[in-house]
Order: structure tokens, then sequence, then C-alpha cells
């Protein structure tokens, strides 16, 4: 039920998105004139480029201006935790997480422990490479060559860890950026750690990827098609005689595979004889493949009058939603191993069991209930949770608050209502109250 609407104090613009956190800011340009119901704000900002270029073409930055590598305000309070993570992702810019309709899922980002490097738990560039001392091959050359790429490690770990968040956020355990759970997690070999690594890796993978076709790094562009074979002309109407060719920009995904495989993998290189490492290794590569083996092909017409003369294509990595339902399918039907006597090898646990594949995902321990709060298992437990009175599956109230029960609570929210664009380019909402039954688990 909707009360009397009121004025929002805040209107929003459509002209232009903001400029990414991460890239330096242009001295201050002129903007258009616009109406009176504009506010000063990211309409009149021009997205510059990355800072690669700034130092290729002035050998600085641009005047006046002080960058920030984390691209994130340090927040008060955080501390480092003790862990035997490894060690370069200490200090977190992860933002935090969406609720999601929990009330156990804390707004702190997830801090990374003593130890971090190629964990999920990726902190700002800078924190990153300060710790060049404790890193070794690629990954301190990344740091002092390329630190734009890692840059693009931070914010696909960012990625990956949203996603993570969307998948669980109707299941017991919903991937809760809490840093002391979150790090407790990170520790067991259950499968909840095989999808942290798998959807980080490919979130890195991604946003690394993605850069280089918004030609936002120096090192990598559009894909190169010139030893590729041409793409097959589809059967249909209208195809006959369609020249094709391979053009406009497709992703190189082979160089973000590769930057991912380099710095998330280094860590677990070296002990490749661990059965641990075996696992996480797995995992990473599990989660790049779902990226890289999913590439899709678009094309583009061209030709009078709306007609396909010629048809020029590319390819395109797949959206990253579909890459994290594609892991939670596999996280759906994980396969649980152990280490084989040579301690090189993973075998599946059980009677005629088919082993892995690349892109399944693997563990060795089972999970906990995560019912009840437990540090020691990194579980925030159920209580005080949204679920669904009416549901059968994992967000119904009978899964979800482990047979404990829930209550109906009427709450009252504010939302965005009739909102109008306004000329150019404006959109004004009004407040609107709405009242909510919600069933939360006791």
């Amino acid at each position: 039920m909707l009360s009397q609407p009121r004025p929002s104090s805040s209107s929003f613009s459509g002209a232009a998105s903001a400029p990414r956190s991460s890239l330096p800011e242009l001295p201050a340009q002129p903007s258009p004139a616009l109406p009176s119901l504009t506010r000063p704000g990211p309409a009149g900002r021009v997205v510059p480029p990355g800072p690669a270029r700034w130092r290729e073409a002035a050998g600085t930055h641009p005047p006046g201006h002080r960058p920030d590598p984390s691209g994130c305000p340090a927040p008060r309070g955080w501390r480092g935790a003790s862990s035997t993570l490894p060690s370069a992702l200490a200090g977190c810019c992860l933002p935090p997480g969406p609720s999601w309709g929990s009330s156990s899922s804390s707004s702190a980002p997830p801090i990374s422990s003593g130890s971090g490097v190629g964990s999920p738990l990726v902190m700002d560039p800078n924190s990153i490479c300060r710790k060049t001392k404790r890193l070794a091959g690629k990954q301190a050359e990344l740091c002092q060559l390329e630190p734009e790429i890692v840059q693009e490690v931070a914010k696909g770990t960012k990625l990956g860890v949203r996603e993570c968040q969307y998948q669980f956020r109707f299941r017991r355990w919903n991937c809760t950026s809490h840093s002391k759970y979150f790090g407790k997690i990170l520790q067991q070999d259950i499968r909840e750690t095989a999808f942290v690594y798998a959807i980080t890796a490919a979130g890195v993978s991604h946003a690394i990827t993605q850069a280089c076709s918004m030609g936002e790094l120096l090192q990598c562009g559009c894909e190169l098609t010139r030893s590729r074979a041409p793409p097959s002309p589809t059967t249909g109407p209208g195809t006959e005689g369609t020249a094709w060719e391979w053009g406009g920009c497709g992703d190189d995904v082979q160089f973000g595979y590769e930057k991912s495989q380099q710095f998330m993998d280094a860590k677990n290189k070296k002990g490749k004889n661990d059965i641990r490492a075996l696992i996480d290794l797995h995992n990473n590569e599990a989660g790049r493949l779902a990226v890289r083996s999913y590439m899709r092909t678009e094309c583009k017409c061209h030709g009078l009058s709306g007609s396909c003369t010629l048809r020029t294509c590319w390819r395109k990595m797949p959206h990253f939603r579909e890459v994290g339902d594609r892991l939670l399918e596999r996280f759906n039907g994980a396969f649980k191993v152990m280490g084989g006597n040579d301690g090189k090898t993973l075998i599946p646990v059980g009677d005629n069991i088919k082993p892995p594949d690349k892109q399944d995902l693997i563990y060795s321990a089972d999970s906990p209930d995560f019912c009840s709060a437990n540090r020691k298992t990194g579980s925030l437990g159920t209580r005080g949770r949204v679920c669904n009175s009416t549901a059968m599956d994992t967000s119904g109230c009978d899964l979800l608050c482990c047979g404990r029960g829930h209550r109906d609570e009427t709450v009252v929210l504010e939302e965005n209502c009739l909102c109008r664009f306004h000329w150019c380019c404006v959109v004004q909402c009004r407040k609107c109250s709405v009242r909510q039954e919600l069933s939360l688990c006791i």
C-alpha cells in the first residue's frame, strides 16, 4: 500500500555515467548548460583515458591529480586479521556486499589475512604492490611493470564477490562479506570455497579482458583475427551469397586468461604436491574456463536499404551473470576428491564415479550446515534471515531456518516512485512508503 508521496530531495542524471574510480580525473571542463533541475554531478564530467596513457602521453598524471590507486576510501576501524592465507593481498578494497534480504550479511568488506597472493580476498593494487618484497616471479613483475593490470585484478575480484553474493542470496551461507567469517571459509576445502575461488578467478579474467576491449590497457586491445578461419555462414532466408569477415572489436579473452592465471595461480604453483594447492588450482582453472569456453559470436550486417551484403563478426565474452549461473550449476554437482598416493593426483571419492573434468568444481571436506553461528567454521547462522514462507526450495523458511520456524513482521520501506524524465537529461522521482510483510527466521 502506497502512502502520500513526497518530493525527493535528490535527482540523478542519466546523461553520462560516473567515471571509473580508478581512473585519474581531468582538469575541470566546462559542462553544457542544463535545466535548473540538475545538480552538479557526473553529467558534466568526462571519462579520461587510463593511467597508463597519461604516463605515455605526458610522462605524468594530469595537473592537480592526486591518484588513489585503490579508488576506495579507507573505512574506519579496519584491521588486518591473521590467518594462513598468502600476504600480498592484505588491506581490502572490496565493496560492502549487498545483504540480499539477509540480516547476517555484514556491511564490512572482507579483509585479507596475513598471506593472500592469489586468494579471492584481493586488496587495492597499492596494498598488493607495497608487499612486492614478499612476492616472487611473475607477481612481482606484474606489480612493478604493469600496475594497471593489478588494478584490474582488484576490480575483477570485486566483480566475483558481488556475483557470489547474488548467487547465494537464498542459501544458508550467503557469501557474507564479514571479514572474520569469510576468511574462515577460505581456509577450508569445502564446496563453498571452491565456488569462491572459481568465481574470483573468472572475475579477474573477465575484468582484464573487458579493460582490453575498452582501450584502458596499453598491453592489449581487440582480439587479433588474422589467423582465424572465417565464421561459418548461417543458413536461413537472406543469407545466400552473404560475404563474411572478422571485424569490430572482439574480446581478447586469451590475454585476460593468461594474466588471471599468472597472478591467481602463482602461490599455489609452488606447492603442486600439496592436495590443497591442487584443488585451488583446479577450481581457479574451472572459473577461467567458464569465461573462455563460452565466447559468443556477434555480427552486424552492412548494405543498402537494410540488405546484408556483408556481415562483420566478432567474438564477445559471456555476460558475467551467465558465468555465475554456470558455476553455480557446477557447485551443485561438485566432486568430492582425495589425494592420491603419489601426492600429485586427485581421486574422486566413491565407487564408480567418473573423474571430474576441467570445468567441474572439486572439494575434499564436507560443508557445515551453516544453521548456527560458529566462528571456527565461518558460519554466521540464519537467525534473522528473510525467507519465503511459501517456497519449497533453498529460499523457503523450512530449509533456510533449519526447522526452527519463522515469524512474520510488517516493515515500512521507502522506494522511488512516480519518476519522470525531464529534457535533458534528468530523472526526478518522489519517495513513497510501502508496507511489506516479511518472514524472518527465529
